[in-house]
């Protein structure tokens, strides 16, 4: 059975979970690495709707804003932890990631975002035209 609890605890937790801390972001958690030529981004977002996420690229900056909603006015709570409402983050791209070719898919309550290498940020081998003549030495 759930009891209630201090009200300076409560405020504390709310604290923690609307402001976050160091350690742990309130609203989005994120996990971002490489795989080869692009970088995977997943955010855990459970409970949010498909149709409440939305991204936005400008920039170089991806936008994620997805929504958890509220509960309803009337509905007595007895232990409330999970964060409600609008939540946005943001994300400052490099220069070398094509945001044009973006993908994101959204499955079991996890957002995860492909970004490919730009074409012209890969590396690629440089080819040396050798020349038989032989070159005048100036003395």
């Amino acid at each position: 059975m759930l009891m209630r609890t201090d009200p300076f605890r409560e405020l504390d937790r709310w604290t923690q979970q609307v402001l976050g801390t160091a350690a742990r972001p309130a609203a989005m958690p994120m996990d971002a690495w490489r795989e080869g030529d692009k970088f995977v981004v997943e955010f855990d977002l459970p409970g949010v709707a498909p149709e409440s996420l939305d991204l936005d690229v400008e920039r170089q900056v991806l936008t994620v804003r997805a929504e958890r909603p509220p509960f309803e006015q009337d509905t007595e709570m007895v232990a409330a932890e999970r964060p409600r409402g609008v939540f946005s983050r943001q994300l400052f791209l490099a220069e070398n990631l094509d945001t044009d070719r973006i993908e994101a898919s959204y499955q079991d309550g996890v957002l995860r975002l492909v970004i490919p290498v730009a074409d012209r940020a890969k590396s690629r081998r440089i080819e040396i035209s050798r020349s038989d003549e032989k070159r005048p030495i100036n003395a």
